[in-house]
């Protein structure tokens, strides 16, 4: 009885119509960059070969296709759990920003031993994003403020308010337009991986902490209290309210929780990867990232994690492309192009409801 129940969930995962149109809308996606690689005189094949090279060829590869996809996941994830509680956070390019800064100071002014460096650095970087977060979600929760007006300003504050900090002569490289590097104690490289992988790869533990922390959102949805209490305000803010519960902190809530996984996300880049912040010209795009890695993944955690994973596969993966000519600007047209066809999925739910239907009108003929 017990297989044959597991069987049953597995049939029922892959014949999810949200699983189905999500594949479908890849599929559709990779063959509008198939067009448009033909149409610029190259030949499709050969460069989805280099691509999908690109990603599983060498283990080196594969490692950079999930540094590129880290901080994707965390950003993604703060963007599904605003959505699942009913605000679009579109500030989390803000947040990732906050994260990376404040991670870069305590990395960098903080001389700890490591067991305790490397947590200060990491939820530092979380929580100041999480209360740059709760800001927009207070402006909403007692102004009426709108969460994209507020989360859009922030963002360009978040990037002035980091390019101001790096200015600063005590915490400025001289001769660069970047900060300090954080110290040893504050990484989170895997170095007896680098040995097989090379010193250039730097493969690290955010991926393991990206993973986890997905869990731990999931659980808080879906069963905990407060995350039943947050979704519900998410469903029907008049209906909660009347439920008794705070819908006013439970908009600030959720913005803050958002916002501390879009700074985790800047945290872990720091302490994985670039080990300072630099002087910003405009956004550096890892939010605006997630908004596409959470339409993807449907909104929700794990569907992010996968989500991500594409995504840091197809921009890594196909920089390669670039072997044979192919513009890599043909790489944003594919995961536009599944957005888009992720975006109007209402029409594959009819063209599958007509599908149905004529599968019934045979069965009865």
């Amino acid at each position: 009885m017990e297989a044959k129940t597991m069987k049953e969930r597995i049939k029922n995962l892959f014949l999810n119509e949200t699983l189905a149109l999500t594949i479908l809308s890849i599929i559709m996606g990779l063959l509008v960059g198939a067009v448009v690689i033909y149409i610029s005189g190259y030949r499709p094949l050969e460069a989805y070969r280099l691509m999908l090279d690109g990603i599983f060829s060498r283990p080196k590869y594969l490692a950079w296709t999930v540094i590129r996809s880290t901080p994707l996941i965390l950003t993604g994830l703060s963007v599904a759990f605003a959505f699942r509680t009913g605000l679009f956070n579109i500030g989390v390019e803000g947040q990732f920003i906050i994260g990376a800064l404040a991670a870069t100071l305590l990395g960098y002014f903080l001389k700890l031993p490591a067991i305790l460096h490397v947590p200060v650095v990491f939820f530092g970087g979380a929580i100041a994003a999480g209360l740059w977060g709760a800001i927009a979600g207070f402006l909403k929760s007692k102004f009426g403020v709108h969460e994209v007006i507020a989360t859009i300003m922030l963002n360009w504050m978040a990037l002035y308010l980091s390019n101001f900090a790096v200015e600063q002569e005590a915490f400025k490289r001289k001769g660069t337009e970047s900060s300090h590097d954080i110290h040893e104690t504050a990484k989170i490289g895997m170095d007896w991986l680098k040995e097989s992988l090379g010193a250039a790869t730097k493969v690290n533990w955010g991926i393991v902490i990206a993973i986890i922390m997905t869990a731990l959102i999931a659980y808080l949805l879906f069963k905990t209290t407060v995350g039943y209490e947050l979704r519900a305000v998410g469903f029907n803010k008049d209906a909660a309210q009347y439920g008794g519960i705070n819908v006013k902190r439970s908009i600030v809530l959720s913005m803050a929780i958002a916002g501390a996984l879009g700074g985790a996300a800047g945290a872990l880049h720091v302490m994985g990867v670039s080990y300072h912040v630099s002087i910003l010209a405009a956004m550096e795009g890892y939010g605006f990232n997630g908004i596409a890695v959470s339409l993807i993944g449907n909104n929700t955690p794990f569907g992010v994690i996968l989500s991500a994973l594409l995504f840091g596969g197809l921009t890594y993966g196909g920089s390669k492309m670039q072997l044979i000519g192919v513009p890599t600007e043909v790489i944003n047209i594919v995961i536009g192009s599944i957005i888009f066809f992720i975006a109007t999925n209402r029409i594959f739910r009819y063209v599958l409801k007509c599908l149905d239907r004529k599968k019934l009108q045979k069965g009865v003929q």
